[in-house]
């Protein structure tokens, strides 16, 4: 019997409405199967994934998608945190920034994050590092009709 794959479910920290913007389009034109939240910084980051507050029925993430600057709460910061908490250290993080220097990319490296695009980046390279960053044996980001909600 072929197994079918569920759609990936993401969580975006991002406060640019514009950037917010660019990830959902890339998922649209790709056409792949997920779900797509968006928190606004750090804290919103936690408080969705210790299910906090406004988000006591979040699903949990299969990969984040985060930038590093960000108000209330950075990306560093949210990074640190995530990884250290031995619940959510496992979610793949892909860190996605404005900021291309070496030494940036080298201390969210490790800190933990899987993945790091500099912006602007292309649809292809997105999906590319979240098809790498879930690895083979867990759910795959599957083409589909549907775009993201």
């Amino acid at each position: 019997m072929k197994k079918t794959a569920r759609p990936v479910h993401f969580l975006m920290a991002e406060d640019d409405p514009e950037d917010q913007i660019l990830v959902r389009d890339a998922f649209a034109e790709a056409r792949i199967a997920n779900s797509l939240d968006i928190v606004a910084n750090g804290e919103e980051l936690l408080d969705f994934l210790k299910k906090r507050g406004d988000y006591v029925r979040a699903q949990r993430p299969d990969v984040i998608l985060m930038d590093l600057n960000m108000p209330r709460m950075d990306g560093r910061e949210a990074l640190s945190a995530l990884k250290a908490d031995p619940e959510l250290k496992a979610i793949p993080v892909i860190i996605l920034t404005g900021r291309g220097q070496p030494v940036t990319r080298q201390l969210a490296e490790a800190s933990g994050a899987t993945a790091y695009l500099t912006k602007p980046f292309s649809p292809s390279q997105l999906l590319a590092e979240a098809r790498e960053a879930i690895g083979p044996g867990d759910p795959p980001v599957p083409p589909t009709s549907n775009p993201v909600r």
